[in-house]
């Protein structure tokens, strides 16, 4: 098993118990504690984990939200599935915003061929992904957060009035009929609200664990979005409750 291969199912592991001993490490993972201890000092380093006596506990972010690289390597799979299906409601000559999260950042992998597009966005590596592609790019300006390598705006830096977005790709940490969409961040939320204003139709791109979850901020509720689509891994029961609403769900293959 390689490094890196060690070091992920270290953190898998962690993610269950969120403490664990060194001799249960070594033992799950079949490997010398010399070989153990290094994956561990680069993973402490990292700012993944913090050593304790005898063992190492997870270090948990803020508000529960995973870090942006670690979420980009989770349900990739998925996450690619639901990037393509999103892109296939984008056409030649659209201005659309993509929003800042691991399932969104997909969709730009799958629009560079368009024509005429115009893409608004708050997400460091979208930018970065389609900056060699003759797709215009404007970038919302603000604060940086270096955990999910986005921008969050304020409106003495950014005129959102000015914005004509045709459709709208927004990320979601928490998906529920009740509730409708949530996330962590405050600072997110306050930005994602703002783009729903104003966009002509909403989507809401997430992988199937989003469902059944209301976290700590709340975006919009239901009835302001258009479609939802997300992954065949979500469970069937959905499908029956999204019947009642006036909500799309879209389920890949």
């Amino acid at each position: 098993m390689l490094p890196v291969e060690r070091q992920k199912k270290i953190m898998e592991l962690l993610k269950i118990k969120k403490v664990l001993k060194l001799s249960e490490l070594t033992e799950k993972l079949d490997i010398s504690i010399e070989t153990l201890r290094r994956d561990l000092n680069i993973l402490d380093k990292e700012g993944k984990i913090k050593k304790i006596y005898g063992g190492v506990k997870i270090v948990e972010t803020t508000f529960g939200e995973s870090e942006m690289s670690e979420r980009m390597a989770g349900q990739l799979e998925e996450k690619r599935k639901i990037g393509q299906v999103c892109s296939e409601f984008i056409n030649d000559g659209d201005c659309i915003f993509i929003d800042s999260g691991s399932t969104t950042f997909q969709i730009a992998n799958y629009i560079k061929t368009k024509k005429n597009i115009t893409v608004i966005t708050n997400s460091i590596p979208v930018i970065s992904e389609l900056l060699n592609s003759d797709i215009e790019i404007i970038i919302i300006g603000g604060k940086v957060r270096h955990s999910e390598q986005s921008v969050v705006a304020y409106d003495y830096i950014f005129n959102f009035s000015e914005l004509n977005i045709v459709k709208a790709f927004i990320c979601a940490g928490g998906i529920t009929i009740e509730k409708g969409i949530s996330d962590y961040n405050l600072e997110e939320a306050i930005t994602r609200k703002k783009i729903i204003e104003l966009a002509k139709e909403i989507y809401i791109a997430a992988d199937s664990t989003k469902f059944g979850k209301d976290v700590t901020v709340s975006i919009t509720p239901l009835d302001k979005v258009d479609y939802i689509i997300t992954d065949c891994n979500l469970d069937k029961s959905w499908i029956n409750e999204f019947e009642k609403t006036n909500t799309n769900l879209i389920i890949t293959d």
